[in-house]
C-alpha cells in the first residue's frame, strides 16, 4: 500500500490510460478522483468520479475547492486528459488549433496553478504529466497535438524548478507514451498497427496498464529523487 493516506486526481480518468492509472493508484491505497468529461463506466474501490472540463478555468477552481473541502488535500495530480483534432497545417482551422491547445495545455495549467501551491502548503506532492512521443519527435498532421505535448515537457521542467524553491518535495515529471492500445488505436486498420509495432525495438504496441505502472512509480516515494524528467515509455521507438 505505497499510497495509503494519499489523495490523487487523475484527469481523463474515465477510460483508456487514465482509467488504468486510477486503478493502479487506488490499488496501492490512494483515494482517487477521476475527473473527466465522459461518464465513468467502471467501478473500482477508492475511485470517485467528478465531471470536469479541464479547459474551463472557473470549473477547475471549483473542482479544486470541492476536492480539498471533501478530501482535505491533494497529494498526487496526473494530468492525463487530452484530445486530438488532426489535420495538415495548411488545412487546420482555428477551431481545431484552439480546442486542442485549450484542453491539452491550458487544461494542465488550470489545475497545476491551484494544486501545485497547495502541495507546497501540505509539505509535498507529485505531479505527473502524460505527454507523448509526438511531443518529442513531432508527427505529420498533428501540429496542434504535438505542440501541446511538447509544451507539457516545458511545463514539467519549469514547475519542477518553481515548486522546489521552498525546499518542499513537490516533484513534477512527465511520461511520453508511444503507440498504446487505447480505444483510438482499436479503430486503426491492422496493417497500420503492424507498421507502428515495427517502429519499436520490442516489435509490439504498448498497453494502457504499462503506462499506468510508470505513473504509479512517479506518484509514489519509489521515485523520491526524480523530478523534472520525462520517461519515454515507447518500446524503444527511434533508438
Amino acid at each position: 500500500m505505497k499510497l495509503k493516506g494519499k489523495v490523487a486526481v487523475v484527469t481523463g480518468g474515465a477510460k483508456g490510460i487514465g482509467m488504468e492509472i486510477c486503478k493502479a493508484l487506488a490499488s496501492e491505497g490512494a483515494k482517487v478522483i477521476a475527473a473527466d468529461m465522459g461518464e465513468m463506466t467502471y467501478e473500482f474501490d477508492n475511485v470517485d468520479y467528478y465531471k470536469l472540463n479541464v479547459a474551463d478555468s472557473e470549473g477547475c477552481k471549483k473542482f479544486f475547492d470541492d476536492a480539498v473541502e471533501k478530501y482535505g488535500k491533494i497529494d498526487i495530480l496526473v494530468n492525463n486528459a487530452g484530445i486530438t483534432r488532426d489535420s495538415m497545417t495548411r488545412k487546420m482551422t482555428d477551431e481545431q488549433w484552439n480546442l486542442v491547445l485549450d484542453v491539452n495545455l491550458k487544461g494542465v495549467f488550470n489545475l497545476v496553478r491551484y494544486i501545485g501551491p497547495q502541495m507546497e502548503t501540505i509539505g509535498g506532492g507529485s505531479i505527473v504529466n502524460i505527454s507523448s512521443v509526438v511531443g518529442v519527435f513531432g508527427n505529420i498532421g498533428q501540429a496542434n497535438y504535438s505542440a501541446t505535448k511538447a509544451g507539457m515537457l516545458g511545463l514539467t521542467k519549469t514547475w519542477a524548478k518553481e515548486f522546489a524553491r521552498k525546499g518542499v518535495p513537490v516533484r513534477v515529471n512527465a511520461i511520453a507514451p508511444g503507440y498504446t492500445m487505447t480505444d483510438i488505436l482499436k479503430t486503426v486498420p491492422q496493417d497500420l498497427l503492424d507498421k507502428f509495432a515495427k517502429l519499436t525495438m520490442l516489435k509490439r504496441l504498448g498497453q494502457p496498464e504499462e503506462i499506468a505502472k510508470v505513473a504509479l512509480f512517479l506518484a509514489s516515494d519509489d521515485s523520491s529523487y526524480i523530478t523534472g524528467q520525462t520517461l519515454q515509455v515507447d518500446g524503444g521507438m527511434r533508438l
